[in-house]
């Protein structure tokens, strides 16, 4: 088949760059993401209470109206409700198992961490909502793009098929640059240089692990509590309230123990470790949360690589989004969260970096 442009990668920056293509008339491309659903590293755990769906967020969580401001008129536009990250009361501070925590007066934020009504997978499928071209395959893994006689053919594998091919004039890599190259062959190779780069481009979440504990109510707050805390012998280093308003309550922490080390732990060993720490930080109500779950993104093969297990958390400077000569110069262009020079990493680089890569498609073909 033929179309124009191909968007690789169903996350945020992909699903936006195609709502920013039809924003200007252009429906003629393709959207093929890996994983069975879209969203990428936006990724909801749903739990059902009283015939209620709650959404906790196993990605990426909040966002801040003042220094995002791109971001912050994309979730007024769609109408999308927001909410301030709680954080009235202590805050706990762990350095032992055997002697309990110590409360520290809590810290507001400023400016607020905010956070989405419905959770951040709200954004997906609101945006997928207002697509008219519903041209968009998942479960699609791409193995090569290939350029040659005048356009690209980008060949991509299945459940049911294994060689689809598709062929374009345009790609969007809406992927992490590091994912991109080690999972995708580009003949001809891309230039020595830019491979240095987008691998040496850390993947943020790619190390991370994320525990979440749903309860019916937030207890802790009845004891002047935040439910956020910070620990020094873990397994959770750092912890927040995730609860949603009128919905359920919850926990969430990030995982201090290194991605290599957790892959000797199952996630049964680590959920009771975790359980165990939470009921030493809150009481014994939080021994038996409604529903939990660990998502470590290090053993997801569509977000980590081995060179993301020892990557430092931070966010990676942004590399170059195409090559500066030769066939795939500004052809082949990525728009990924990483490659957003402001907010590399962050849910607002994916919509920097998804619009840049549009207005140079645009500048591409007026000219």
């Amino acid at each position: 088949m033929c179309t124009k442009i191909a968007i690789i990668g169903g996350g945020l920056s992909g699903v936006y760059a195609a709502y920013q293509l039809e924003q200007q008339g252009i429906t003629d491309y393709i959207l093929l993401e890996a994983r069975d659903q879209l969203g990428g590293r936006i990724m909801d755990f749903t739990s059902l209470s009283q015939a209620t769906t709650n959404s906790f967020d196993l990605g990426p969580t909040w966002f801040w109206p003042e220094f995002q401001p791109q971001l912050n008129a994309i979730i007024k536009t769609l109408n999308l409700e927001t909410f301030a990250q709680y954080d009235q009361g202590n805050t706990l501070v762990e350095h032992s198992h055997t002697q309990p925590p110590t409360a520290m007066p809590g810290y507001t934020h400023a400016p607020k961490s905010m956070r989405l009504k419905g959770g951040m997978g709200i954004l997906i499928n609101t945006l997928h909502e207002k697509l008219s071209n519903k041209h968009i395959v998942t479960g699609a893994l791409v193995n090569t793009i290939t350029h040659q006689y005048g356009h690209i053919e980008v060949n991509f594998s299945t459940s049911n098929t294994a060689d689809n091919k598709v062929n374009v004039e345009h790609v969007m890599l809406a992927l992490p640059p590091r994912l991109a190259t080690s999972q995708i062959t580009f003949t001809p190779a891309l230039p020595s240089d830019l491979v240095s780069q987008w691998q040496n481009t850390a993947t943020w979440m790619a190390p991370h692990a994320k525990y979440i504990a749903v309860y019916d109510t937030p207890f802790w707050r009845k004891q002047t509590l935040s439910g956020s805390a910070r620990s020094s012998v873990g397994p959770m280093a750092e912890i927040h309230d995730a609860s949603n308003p009128q919905g359920q309550a919850a926990l969430f922490g990030f995982i201090g123990i290194p991605a290599d080390d957790r892959k000797r732990i199952s996630n049964e060993d680590l959920i009771t470790h975790c359980k165990a720490q939470l009921v030493r930080l809150f009481g014994a109500q939080a021994a038996t949360p409604k529903a939990d779950i660990i998502k470590d993104w290090a053993q997801d093969p569509l977000t980590a690589t081995s060179l993301d297990i020892h990557a430092a958390n931070t966010h990676a400077p942004a590399p170059y989004i195409t090559a500066q000569n030769g066939p795939w110069h500004q052809n082949l262009v990525g728009i990924g969260s990483e490659w957003s020079v402001q907010f590399p990493g962050y849910v607002a680089g994916a919509v920097d970096a998804a619009n840049i890569g549009v207005e140079l498609y645009l500048k591409k073909v007026n000219a």
